[in-house]
């Protein structure tokens, strides 16, 4: 029997209050708000944050294949997968692969693990955008999922897979061309008609195939590009009102290639043990995973629940937004900007740079950076967490956001480190502060990311 095993999920700490975008933008917005990564991530940090919480719920399962998916990735021409398999230290031998292109590529990428081979963490990663005060700009949101898929020989299965369903046509309804900064939508009547009739196609396909009928279905997340679409096919499904989920639009926002893997972290949360869950998936398509929660879910902790991030963050203004978004030119730092990082120093210093992998001496003693000799063994810690011991608040250091914070962090078992504090506000830090460690860009030159870790403030709601 094949299933879920464990999942995570990691919204960033950042929400945009959708009445404020009007103001500046003389159009758009609503209610609500809208999640926003930080000006220090991309798809592929917001990707290491949420499988770092899909493997802490899963220990001793070994991972055989990684499948990460999002429709903005970091990299073109280059695997973006593999800088997430460096930051989790998975070994050399499992496959780290990119599904990526389109919000339907994440729901392939789940249907590829459910169909066999050993367990597969499959990953989902979006920021999405539009033009200012456009309906994309609003109606979009930014997070990440993971989920480990395998057989129940490799552990208790939170849910078990019951059958899938899958609809497929041609036609345009989102797109857009590589290089563009915005996606293009066709007349919302057009895509509703043919998502409908996809959505009803699959959903019989998949009822058929787990044995089950649609009055025995307790829960249904819908993830779908095309909310018009969603509202029809709801009234088709024949399912209850009450078992349709929170979509997650109001205070989160449509998170492309990552929303799939969110609702279904959304429907595990809460399901009973013997409830059969629906994820429906529109997207160039449609597609539906029917399971059934296991007795184990009753018995598994959720570390940092989605529930709880999604009542979490702060504000972020409509104007750095904007900033971090590349919507608005501001003043650059008169300082010099980074170099570009070295390829033959990042591959000498993989675990170190990636992994946050120090060292302990032969005295007991925690070495960062790590530093190799006689009796030297590695020591990772990336989920160490440890206290501000000094700070300072640097104005005049390069950054695309300023101020720095940086600050010596003191961590829990041994080690200090100098480390940059991020998702925090510079009046805000203190010492004595306690902080946990995050995956983040440090900055881009000549197209290349820098990756390394940072510091945050260890709060209820966020993810690490």
């Amino acid at each position: 029997m094949r299933g879920i095993l464990g999942h995570g999920a990691y919204l960033p700490h950042r929400r945009l209050d959708r009445t404020t975008i009007a103001t500046i933008a003389g159009t758009g917005g609503g209610k609500g708000t809208r999640t926003v990564a930080g000006f220090d991530e991309d798809t592929t940090t917001l990707g290491v944050e949420a499988a770092r919480l899909a493997l802490r719920s899963t220990p001793g399962v070994a991972v055989r294949s990684l499948l990460f998916s999002t429709v903005e990735p970091a990299y073109a021409d280059k695997t973006n997968a593999t800088a997430v398999h460096a930051a989790l230290r998975l070994p050399a031998d499992v496959p780290a692969l990119d599904v990526n292109g389109a919000v339907r590529s994440a729901s392939g990428a789940l249907l590829l693990a459910c169909g066999g081979g050993g367990p597969a963490l499959v990953v989902g990663s979006g920021i999405r955008t539009g033009l200012p005060g456009s309906a994309d700009e609003a109606a979009g949101g930014d997070g990440a999922s993971a989920v480990i898929i395998g057989d129940e020989a490799d552990g208790p299965l939170l849910a078990e897979l019951l059958g899938t369903g899958s609809s497929t046509e041609e036609f345009v309804d989102r797109w857009r061309t590589p290089g563009d900064n915005r996606s293009k939508q066709w007349e919302v009547r057009f895509g509703e008609l043919h998502y409908v009739t996809l959505g009803r196609a699959a959903w019989a396909e998949a009822l058929k195939a787990a044995g089950v009928e649609a009055a025995d279905v307790g829960a249904v997340a819908i993830a779908a590009t095309h909310s018009r679409a969603v509202r029809s096919l709801t009234k088709s499904l024949g399912v209850e009102p009450t078992a349709i989920v929170d979509d997650l639009a109001g205070t989160v926002g449509m998170t492309g290639a990552s929303h799939p893997g969110l609702l279904l972290s959304a429907l595990l949360e809460t399901a009973k043990p013997g409830q059969v869950l629906a994820l429906i998936v529109l997207a160039d398509g449609a597609d539906v995973l029917l399971f059934r929660a296991t007795g184990a879910i009753a018995e598994r902790s959720v570390e940092r629940p989605l529930r709880d991030q999604v009542g979490a963050g702060t504000p972020i203004p409509y104007g750095t937004f904007l900033r971090w978004r590349g919507m608005l030119t501001a003043e650059p730092p008169r300082r010099p900007e980074p170099a570009r990082v070295s390829a033959s120093a990042a591959a000498r210093n993989e675990e170190w740079k990636f992994g946050f992998v120090a060292s302990r001496d032969e005295a007991g003693d925690v070495q960062l950076p790590p530093r190799p000799g006689p009796g030297s063994e590695p020591l990772p810690m990336a989920d160490a967490v440890g206290t501000v011991v000094t700070f300072t608040v640097d104005k005049l250091a390069w950054s695309p956001s300023p101020p720095i914070v940086f600050a010596v962090v003191d961590f829990d078992g041994g080690g200090r480190l100098p480390v940059e504090l991020t998702d925090v506000e510079a009046g805000d830090v203190k010492i004595g502060d306690r902080v946990e460690m995050t995956f983040r860009r440090l900055s881009t030159a000549d197209g290349l990311h820098n990756y390394f870790w940072k510091a945050r403030p260890l709060r209820s709601g966020t993810a690490s």
